[in-house]
Order: structure tokens, then sequence, then C-alpha cells
């Protein structure tokens, strides 16, 4: 059978909408399959209204829908259709449910000859015309085109319905890091347990589909995920809301996914959750400056990020290539952590293991806030280890008044920067008391 791309690009081959010179298979940058729920990006920055993208969107839902069926595959259930510029910004995205006999523009129609296409062609068939297809299609040309070789897309989680518009959630808080290993993930659990004892309703997103940590550090092994009314219904632990990737996948499996699959993971993970009334969503990102963060960018109006780094030279060096990422995609940056700061011992020593004031400096120098430093001891080791987190809060669990501390004068101030970078905004705005 052939690949799921080289069949969806199949269907569109005969559809050439109104205002593009080329099928508008040529304009597929990516498409995914699973269960009947289709996914497709389409290049198509000619088409700069929506009526003519709406009806292409319905043309494809009508031959993707012909196609399926013809190749014995399951029926449509649901077809999302995103338009992107050449940039690859979503200028639309159509919801479509099955269904072949309301195409609004019946020229569009796929011709009839398509349905005897032989679907068993070579791969260096395939390969030959999708060259000879690109050579003809200007409008897309500088959009990369996938070839059939490579895997596709993500496969949308089946069962979910339409997204969730995000509107009841009043600060969402972006915490990332240039590199790995800094202790990203551990900050945004305690950042949202610690938010959740201030008394806000706080939701707590594990962003970095690649190596997802909350399972572990919440404690959420014994659980599972659930989806109710089409809605994936976060983990209610520790006095916040959670949802992770984690929940979702086989625990041991890598998840090996190329740019695309990562955007379509994430965008379903923010978007289609049942968060409700939510005063913060903590947004724990992979590492680095790649797809998720752009997604994110694209995806929500974050009031902000939060730029995590260790004190030492490699890790600054990152960090600052994170800030001006955020900076480069019109996100404030509300502040730098230096996590690892310092090693307090059984003896209750400190030790400057990593150079305690590194990070303080770098965010100095570079002009941002300093939100405070957490230090480490065995304890809080043990607590993520164990998926405890509110043990960090209190001294006879945390290995002392240092952490419970520290990470006490790190809220205090991470919520003094929201009330600014609101304000900013224009989110929300000043009051004067006259009595």
């Amino acid at each position: 059978m052939p690949d799921t791309k080289d069949i969806l690009r199949e269907a569109l081959a005969n559809l050439r909408p109104a205002g593009l010179d080329a099928p508008l298979a040529d304009c597929l940058v990516w498409a995914a399959e699973s269960d009947g729920f289709v996914s497709l990006k389409l290049c198509t920055p000619t088409l700069d209204t929506p009526e003519p993208r709406t009806e292409a969107a319905h043309a494809a839902r009508e031959a993707v829908a012909l196609t399926l069926a013809e190749v014995g595959s399951v029926p449509l259930r649901s077809l999302i259709v995103e338009f992107v510029d050449n940039a690859g910004t979503v200028l639309q995205t159509e919801r479509l449910g099955p269904g072949a006999s309301d195409n609004p523009d019946p020229t569009l129609r796929i011709a009839s000859a398509s349905a005897s296409t032989d679907h068993k062609k070579t791969s260096q068939d395939a390969d030959a015309e999708h060259r000879e297809a690109s050579d003809q299609a200007p409008a897309c040309a500088s959009s990369p085109q996938p070839t059939p070789s490579q895997p596709t897309g993500h496969q949308p989680i089946g069962g979910l319905s339409d997204p969730n518009p995000l509107d009841t959630i009043k600060h969402i808080i972006a915490v990332g890091a240039g590199k790995g290993g800094v202790g990203k993930s551990t900050i945004a659990v305690n950042l949202a347990v610690g938010l959740a004892k201030k008394g806000h309703a706080v939701g707590l997103l594990d962003g970095d589909i690649y190596g997802p940590s909350l399972p572990t550090m919440l404690g959420l092994d014994a659980l599972e995920q659930n989806v109710v009314a089409g809605k994936l219904q976060p983990h209610a632990v520790h006095g916040i809301k959670a949802i992770t990737i984690g929940k979702l996948v086989d625990p041991d499996k890598p998840l090996i996914w190329r740019g695309p699959m990562a955007h379509g993971a994430f965008k379903q993970l923010i978007e289609q959750s049942d968060w409700g009334e939510l005063d913060y969503l903590i947004i724990d990102l992979p590492p680095g400056t790649g797809d998720v963060c752009l997604t994110l960018a694209q995806t929500l109006q974050c009031t902000g990020a939060v730029i995590v780094c260790t004190p030492q030279k490699v890790a600054q060096d990152d960090a600052v290539r994170a800030a001006n990422m955020f900076t480069s995609l019109k996100i404030d940056v509300l502040g730098v952590i230096e996590n690892m700061s310092y090693f307090i011992g059984d003896d209750g020593k400190e030790y400057d293991i990593f150079g305690r004031g590194g990070a303080e400096m770098m965010a100095q120098r570079i002009g941002l806030p300093f939100l405070g430093c957490v230090p480490i001891n065995m304890a809080l080791r043990a607590n993520s280890d164990t998926g405890e987190p509110l043990k960090n809060f209190t001294p006879e669990t945390a290995g002392g008044e240092a952490l419970p501390a520290a990470i006490d004068k790190l809220i205090t101030t991470l919520d003094g920067q929201v009330a600014l970078a609101s304000i900013k905004q224009g989110a929300s705005k000043p009051t004067l008391s006259v009595s």
C-alpha cells in the first residue's frame, strides 16, 4: 500500500482552485492520517482571502474522502486544513466533518478519472511526477516540499473535538532554556505548585514532547489519560491541573518526530485540553529554539517567558540565545532563574559547584530581570524522583529552610513581573484607591 502522504497528495492532484497556477497537491507541505482523522497543511500564498481557501478546503475534503474509500482505508471522519504563507505563518484553519456532497464550488470537484488512478505505481514514478509538478508550481516554490520517502506528519489523537480557544486562561507563561539539563522541568513544576499554594488556579503543560518529565515529577504513573466530550482532561494533582504527552504514548517509546509532527502534537495538547478557568498556565518547553517554540508563538498570546540557566558559562551562552529567540517572537522575557545555584550538603554546608551568580550576572549584562536562584540538595532530587513536589515547600521534607525560602521568593518575584507585563500589554490597568 502506498505511503499515506502519497495517497493524500494524489487525492489533491486534480484540484486546481481559482487563484492557483498549480494543482493543490503541489502546495502540500505535510499531511497525516490516523483512523480517518486527516490533517493537511497547504502553502497557498496566492489565495489571499478566506473565501477561496474555504472552497479549496471543501474540495480537498471531497477528494480525500473519495481516495480513502478507494484504497480501502477507513472512512473520512474529520479533516483539518491549515493554510500557510511562504514563511509558515498560519493564515486560516478549516475544520470539516465527513461528507462529499456539499462542496460550495462544484467546479472544484475531483475528476472522475482519478477514481481509476493506479495506486501501485513505483516510488520512482511518484518521485518523477512530483518533481515535474513542482517545476510547474511557482506559487509555492519557496515552500519546502517533503519527498514521499519522508515519514508522515503528526497523527492526530482520535476522538478529540474542536480546539479550545483558551479564553479562560489569564496568564500563559513559557518556561524555556537554551540547552537541556539545566533543570527547566524542575523549575516549571515548582513554579506551578508554588503559584497554586499562593491561591492561584494553575495549569501545567508538559510541552517537552521529545522528553516528557511530568509523569515522573508529578507521580502520574498510575493515572490514565481521560477524554470527556472530546477534550483531554487534565490530571488534578498537587493542587494543579497537568497535561503531558507522556501519558499519551508508550513510556519507553522514543518520540522520533520531525518538525511538523512536533508542531501538530503540541498544538493538540494546547488547544484540545479542558483547562477551565485558570489564573496561570505554565508551559514546560523543550530545550533549544526549535519548532515547538515557534508553534507556541504562533498559537498563543503569552504573557511572557522565563529563562532557566545554571551558573556556568556554557549554559549562559545558550540562555542568551533563548532570550533573543523569545524577543524576536515578540514574547516578553519576564526574567532569568539561576537553577542549581549551589549545592547544600547533608551537613548544611553550601558548595558552589557551578559557580554561584553566573546567571545573575548574565541577566544584568543583557538587561533582563533576575527572578532568583534555586539551590539543589538531596531532598529536591528525591522529591522530584518520587513525584512529590509539595515536599519542597516544607523545611522538614525539603532538607532545611533554604529551598522553600528560595522557591517562595521566586514565586513572589515572578508574580510581580507578570503584573508588570500585563499592564504593559494592556491586559490589566493599575488602580488607585482614594479614601
